[in-house]
């Protein structure tokens, strides 16, 4: 209806100050000549709209015009904003009137606030699809929160993959956000230029630095996890792993070998060849490489030859065990 659409737009003006027609267009679903169409009739009106030509420019509402919400802490703001839209009203075909609800409380928060509104949105989001109750941050989560929210560097000791049968690991993190997702808390972190996603149930001992880090100037949280779910979902990223082969093992593990060439090789050591395979996963590793018993080594990564080692020692205490006569 273009009355609802009307009230969209001026929404939409009073939240981001300033919005070229395409921008506005895009935002509402009509074309840019219906922008204008609808900029003259909300003028005709008595709201008070003005444009601007040229670079820079664009459509805006004079500042006296926006109405102000009153009464909303900093803290209120930021706790409101964490939530996106919940699958259930998307499923009850609900998900446009609540993004017009956020959208009205938006235009209707005083500048200063605002501003909270969007950085909140790039530290903080709520994946609930999946339909599990997310527990809360388990493993020093005020420490972490506070990091996220000053963009102080983190130093963490976290558990490896293989849990507490491996030493914890050590490393300094510039914390970007926290994710909700299927009942677990996700650490969005850059380390080394690296984009990394932790289970925040990992983290045994967070220490906020005292360095500040600059953010990403183009990073957005609700891009970021959407990809990173759907690569992780479908496409696993490479579990690269070092190994010593024995040359009649290498038939066996040519689909793993990734983008080198069938007889390139890293190195060569007592007539096994040091390659590099790709897999999907530790557990994939393993299931694999134990298959060729003594023909193959790992050396790296250290958690991998671990689980392998630990794996072995399993199958040789049952079997040095005896059978029964």
């Amino acid at each position: 209806m273009r009355a609802d659409r009307l009230i969209a737009e001026l929404m939409l003006l009073q939240a981001h100050g300033r919005m070229t027609a395409r921008e506005l267009a895009r935002q509402v679903e009509v074309t840019e000549r219906t922008i204008y169409r609808d900029i003259e009739s909300l003028c005709i009106s008595g709201v008070p709209i003005y444009t601007e030509r040229g670079p820079g420019g664009g459509i805006s509402l004079v500042e006296s015009y926006r109405t102000t919400l009153t009464g909303m802490t900093r803290g209120e703001v930021r706790a409101l904003f964490m939530l996106s839209i919940p699958v259930a009203l998307d499923e009850l075909g609900l998900v446009s009137e609540a993004r017009t609800a956020f959208l009205k409380l938006s235009a209707a928060l005083p500048v200063a606030l605002r501003e909270e509104e969007q950085r909140t949105r790039q530290r903080f989001y709520i994946d609930q699809s999946g339909w599990q109750a997310t527990q809360g941050p388990k493993s020093q989560s005020a420490l972490i929160q506070q990091a996220v929210w000053e963009d102080r560097k983190l130093q963490v000791k976290y558990l490896s993959i293989l849990g507490e049968r491996v030493a914890p690991l050590e490393a300094v993190l510039e914390p970007y956000s926290l994710v909700a997702w299927r009942g677990e808390w996700h650490l969005i972190s850059r380390q080394e230029e690296i984009m990394r996603v932790m289970r925040l149930e990992r983290i045994l001992r967070a220490e906020i630095l005292p360095d500040y880090f600059t953010r990403l100037p183009d990073f957005d949280l609700a891009s970021f996890w959407k990809m990173w779910v759907v690569e992780n979902m479908a496409h696993p990223y490479p579990f690269y792993v070092k190994a010593l082969v024995a040359p009649e093992a290498l038939p066996y593990l040519a689909e793993f070998r990734g983008d080198l060439d069938a007889d390139q090789s890293l190195d060569e050591k007592d007539g096994r060849m040091l390659i590099q395979l790709n897999f999907k996963n530790l557990e994939q590793a393993r299931d694999r490489l134990l298959t060729l018993g003594g023909s193959v080594e790992v050396l790296e990564p250290l958690a991998l030859r671990l689980s392998i080692a630990d794996f072995a020692r399993e199958i040789t205490a049952v079997y040095d065990g005896g059978g029964n006569d």
